[in-house]
């Protein structure tokens, strides 16, 4: 195992007691339930306010702060609304079936008060800096009304990490490679002419982010909703089976059809959470950075504009994207395609789909937890290939955790993009090719974006749908990277200082450019840690502040039928 792996498995271990322990998912509903209660179902009641504060209904040139309130949460949306959005729902119904949106659902709900929550104490407690802007987030009220520095410390530091692990190198990573995919457009190319667009961006700070912010979402959100309807009226027939697949897998405990990794109400429920989360980041305290940075003088108001997030996010994207994939039948069907090193497993034995007995086998050695109890073991050995095609017996190959089928191996040329197909011998140690410049190509299930792109794929506009995702992506994942600059960038001026910015920005530009055409694997692992290393402390200390809380949304009705008179 080289350094990289070891590394890799390394933040496995520490997300399995953080991110994917079992109590994680009970943690982070838990808090959106008791404020939920506790406050009186705020995303309900305050929804129609929440739309008015956006309009700028009460807004005043005078009121403190950078930005206004449609910008703060253009600015939180660009950071939310990303790849997890297109990506992430596959992956959450390829690892937990249909349930897994059900569960994106349930922390959604949930999270419009976590977050309502976290944007009103991160707005009330913000303050300003020496260059005159806002700085706030959960480590100023962590520090200024809780006295706990070193909570605030975590945080930020988490939030430096985070802005390199899921909004800076994994965003371009995607990028440059769905570029290539589509366009033939060379990695390193995606990646210098984005770096500069992004350095053009991000040292304007807040106020030249959210001016780039307000016009871009609004746009491709709307391009992309109208590529995800043309899918899903297409296929209209499936509408009414996908929402009772999505509903009726909740309970049944069934796995995912052409899976082996079973859909229980457990696991669905973790990986539905665990994407919720990561798809619209309520209860990280991420977007609470954003918003604070918002011009107005009552918090509560600014936390009622937040609250709008996981609904558009989550409720409305992440649903379409799922509809897409659901009733277009895709994840669930096995296709054609190259198999990434990462999702290659070979084990000892042969093993059909077509078999229960196993299934239930691979679902249990396809279980982090449960390897080492299963029968099925990882291939140590050669395998004889003649034209591309094994003629050797007394292996699996699995892929994107299905049995791949039609498998052909492959050599590209020194000098031509052209790959032929190998005859000799491979290398096969602990489950893993030896030599990781041998090309795979078979069919397999397929998860993330590669998913949604095919099932963009059937609908009116047939295979040009796949070009929609491709600017998706872009998109999404551009302005995430913009977003998540300026949450490091707030973090590292709340540990360092003002002074510290202009390093920051160069570093994180420079990582931009770079993660374009490196392996983003360990980056990836990183960031799941450093994502809950965020929320624990996030949630900790709103649930101190409840008291807080309550006092600051009711003098905010207070102060508003004041001022507001009917």
């Amino acid at each position: 195992m080289d350094i990289i792996e070891t590394i890799k498995s390394g933040l496995d271990y520490l997300d399995g007691f953080l991110g994917s322990a079992d109590y994680f998912p009970f943690l982070l509903i838990g808090v959106g339930l008791f404020f939920t209660i506790y406050l009186g179902l705020p995303q309900v009641r305050y929804f129609g306010q929440a739309v008015r504060i956006v309009k700028g209904k009460y807004s005043k040139s005078s009121d403190p702060g950078d930005t206004s309130h449609f910008a703060a949460l253009s600015t939180a949306l660009s950071g939310t609304v990303g790849t997890g959005n297109i990506g992430g729902v596959a992956l959450a119904i390829f690892m937990g079936g249909p349930a897994a949106i059900f569960w994106m659902w349930v922390t959604a709900f949930l999270g419009m008060t976590t977050k309502f929550v976290e944007v009103t104490l991160s707005h009330k407690y913000r303050e300003k800096t020496e260059d005159g802007t806002m700085a706030g987030g959960p480590m100023y009220y962590m520090e200024k009304k809780l006295n706990m520095k070193w909570l605030a410390v975590i945080f930020a530091l988490a939030t430096i990490i985070s802005s390199f692990g899921t909004g800076n190198m994994p965003q371009i990573n995607n990028i440059a490679q769905v570029m290539n995919d589509t366009f033939l457009i060379p990695n390193w190319i995606t990646g210098v002419v984005l770096a500069i667009l992004l350095a053009m961006v991000i040292i304007g700070g807040i106020k030249r982010i959210a001016k780039v912010a307000e016009r871009v979402v609004p746009f491709m959100a709307v391009l992309y909703v109208i590529g995800a309807l043309l899918v899903i009226i297409y296929n209209y027939q499936n509408i009414v089976p996908s929402f009772s697949a999505i509903i009726g897998s909740v309970f049944s405990g069934s796995a995912a059809v052409g899976g082996f990794l079973g859909a229980s109400f457990a696991y669905a429920m973790q990986r539905g959470v665990n994407r919720g989360l990561f798809s619209n980041e309520a209860g990280q305290g991420s977007a609470a950075i954003a918003h604070s940075a918002a011009k107005g003088k009552e918090p509560a108001s600014e936390g009622m504009v937040s609250l709008l997030e996981p609904f558009i996010d989550t409720l409305i994207i992440c649903t379409l994207t799922a509809l897409v994939i659901l009733s277009s039948g895709v994840w669930k069907d096995k296709h054609q395609n190259t198999f990434d090193r990462n999702d290659m497993i070979f084990v000892a034995g042969e093993y059909s789909d077509s078999s229960e007995s196993d299934v239930k086998q691979l679902q249990i050695f396809l279980d982090r937890k449960t390897e080492k109890t299963s029968e099925v073991k990882r291939f140590n050995g050669s395998i004889s290939i003649q034209d591309g095609v094994a003629i050797s017996d007394g292996f699996t190959l699995i892929n994107a955790r299905s049995i791949a089928e039609d498998v052909t191996y492959h050599q590209y040329e020194d000098e031509s993009l052209k790959s032929t197909p190998i005859t000799g011998e491979l290398t096969v140690k602990d489950g893993r090719l030896e030599n990781p410049e041998i090309v795979v190509e078979g069919k397999s299930l397929l998860h993330s974006a590669s998913l949604t792109a095919e099932a963009f794929t059937r609908g009116f506009l047939g295979e040009n749908g796949k070009y929609i995702v491709s600017l998706g992506l872009l998109l999404f994942a551009f302005t995430t990277a913009i977003a998540w600059s300026y949450y490091g960038d707030r973090a590292v001026t709340y540990l360092f200082g003002s002074k510290g910015v202009h390093v920051y920005r160069v570093f994180y530009v420079a990582m931009f450019a770079l993660a374009a055409v490196v392996d983003t694997t360990v980056v990836w692992a990183l960031a799941n840690v450093a994502i809950v290393m965020m929320t624990i402390p996030n949630l900790i200390g709103i649930m101190l502040l409840h008291k807080d809380m309550k006092k600051t949304v009711k003098d905010y009705w207070s102060d508003f039928r004041k001022e507001n008179p009917k």
